[in-house]
């Protein structure tokens, strides 16, 4: 047998049924009745094979990883070069002369800087460090609990430094890589990479409702590059050199990275902070319900419903939900969300993302219920989020 063939036993198997075949086939009135010479068959088969397949030695193995290996490392550190005067250390002095710290981007050429809201809290005074050594004094311009953005206006920019460019949130893919460049633990000017582990994640809000339901923040990237204290507020990139995201939480049980982390999504940055510097706070989009966990199988099957919707619970009074007519219940008879605007909703998060990101005070909207067995379509006028 031929090397190839032993180095490729699936092959021989498939010249074998092949062959099978022919010697089986019913010879017609223009064939001789004659076998096939299985050893001059099989032959031409692996020389055709054998002259079509590519052949990469080791060596060029070698070189072609080390190739990418070098073309990443050359993107890495050029991106490095090119963005880290852009990036910032925000030192925050709280009342009693409590010094906190955190990270953050040049947003504009006007001197403002993103970062996180939790970084900027509780502080009183601000200053700004950058690479190159310059320390700035800056000011809290807009700030927003929900999405855990806020904005510093610098007292001026240092020489040389330019806004770092927002990217596209519908690019951004699982698997794709990223890069945080902050001030993890204190250290300056720290980059770590790694990739988008996931989509679609929710941020729950920081903000005291005083009551037992709470606000949150969808459509949040998740990554494995390693985000610790002090990265909150600095940029996720891409390879492009486009923030993608803002850095904002971990989930860990240790206070340090485990690997999953969590980044607003640009799409939220190019939404709410021209209106934190515009206005210094952002007003969301508000109906006044609260959305039951998903129904389990059984439980649709039993009150007739179809897998993918939102169930009320709950209707606050003297809410645009209130004032449309919506039901809520903890038991059966609620009403059951499927579409808003004639856009198909499989979950609470897909309702969330398109209030927040498609909609605004004062828009009617038209929400799909289906209420007792009935399908329906409600008009809805939203009011802002108290």
């Amino acid at each position: 047998m031929s090397p190839f063939l032993h180095k490729h036993p699936f092959l021989f198997l498939i010249i074998l049924l092949l062959l099978a075949a022919l010697a089986c086939q019913a010879p017609t009135a223009f064939q001789e009745q004659s076998s096939p010479d299985v050893e001059a068959v099989a032959a031409a088969v692996v020389a055709t094979v054998e002259a079509q397949a590519p052949v990469v030695r080791a060596g060029e193995a070698q070189t072609a990883v080390t190739t990418i290996d070098s073309d990443l490392e050359a993107v890495l550190t050029n991106l490095y070069q090119r963005l880290n005067p852009s990036v910032v250390h925000i030192f925050v002095y709280g009342s009693f002369g409590e010094l906190t710290t955190g990270s953050g981007f040049l947003y504009d050429n006007a001197g403002h800087v993103v970062t996180n809201n939790h970084v900027v809290a509780n502080g009183t005074e601000f200053e700004v460090a950058f690479v190159a050594g310059d320390r700035v004094r800056a000011a809290v311009v807009g700030t927003d609990v929900d999405s855990d953005l806020a904005v510093l206006k610098l007292d001026r920019v240092p020489e040389g430094v330019a806004p770092i460019p927002l990217g596209d949130s519908e690019a951004v893919q699982p698997g794709q890589f990223v890069v945080a460049i902050g001030n993890p633990f204190g250290e300056a000017g720290s980059m770590s990479i790694g990739i988008i582990s996931g989509l679609g994640r929710t941020l729950e809000s920081q903000r005291d409702t005083g009551g037992p339901g709470s606000y949150s923040l969808p459509k949040v990237l998740q990554t494995d590059a390693a985000i610790n204290p002090g990265n909150s507020g600095g940029p996720l990139l891409n390879l492009a050199g486009e923030v993608v995201g803002v850095n904002s939480a971990i989930l860990t049980r240790t206070g340090t990275n485990s690997g999953v982390g969590f980044s607003i999504p640009v799409e939220a940055v190019a939404r709410i902070v021209p209106t934190l510097i515009a206005e210094g706070a952002y007003t969301y989009p508000y109906i006044g319900i609260s959305m039951a966990p998903p129904l389990t199988l059984d439980t649709l099957e039993e009150w007739g419903l179809p897998i993918g919707g939102v169930y009320v619970s709950s209707v606050t009074p003297n809410t645009p939900a209130a004032e449309a007519g919506l039901v809520g219940s903890i038991n059966r008879g609620g009403d059951y969300i499927t579409a808003v605007d004639g856009m198909p909703i499989r979950d609470s998060g897909e309702l969330i993302a398109y209030l927040v990101f498609e909609t605004a005070v004062g828009q009617t909207i038209e929400l799909t219920v289906i209420r007792d067995g009935q399908e329906a379509v409600v008009p809805l006028t939203l009011g802002a989020r108290p």
